[in-house]
């Protein structure tokens, strides 16, 4: 029974001395800390907000959206590629992803991915990728000249749209 009783207490004095290591005293705090936190870098803390919760994202004041794809570099490529399937488009994004198909005249197959990623009406704002059925590689001219296209095609439309 002594034993026991000595036991108890040993492991009562280990556990007390291995919390007194840790924190020093009993209810004071490990670290204290300000009311705010502030950052110099950013004035407008997301924690300390209160206008940001999780509701407030429905709350928006600004209904706009603006949509940062070339209309004209959008409707050329889709009028260009039309002997394609369209699988998907997403004017937001700018990509037009299509099937399978034979362009006028020619024996082999193609799909097109086109990706409008600028609002100007730029060579640089459309990218346009090209692959055959067969597997066999689309020649870079190919390529090119789809691209050229398309950019002809949309400098059109902007030119008959009068606000050149």
């Amino acid at each position: 029974m002594a034993l026991r009783t000595a036991c108890k207490m040993a492991i009562s004095v280990l556990a007390l001395s291995a919390l007194t290591a840790c924190g020093g005293s009993f209810g004071s705090p490990a670290t204290d800390r300000p009311d705010q936190y502030t950052n110099p870098n950013n004035p407008n803390n997301i924690e300390t907000n209160p206008d940001n919760t999780i509701w407030s994202i429905f709350n928006r004041k600004n209904t706009d959206t603006s949509v940062s794809v070339n209309k004209y570099l959008w409707s050329a490529s889709l009028e260009v590629l039309n002997f394609l399937p369209v699988q998907s488009v997403d004017p937001f994004t700018g990509v037009i992803v299509t099937g399978y198909g034979t362009p006028p005249g020619g024996g082999r197959a193609y799909r097109a991915t086109v990706l409008i990623d600028d609002p100007a009406l730029d060579a640089r704002s459309l990218n346009v990728a090209l692959q055959s059925s067969g597997g066999q590689p689309v020649a870079r001219a190919t390529t090119r000249a789809v691209e050229d296209a398309i950019l002809s095609r949309a400098r059109e439309m902007r030119v008959s749209d009068s606000k050149f």
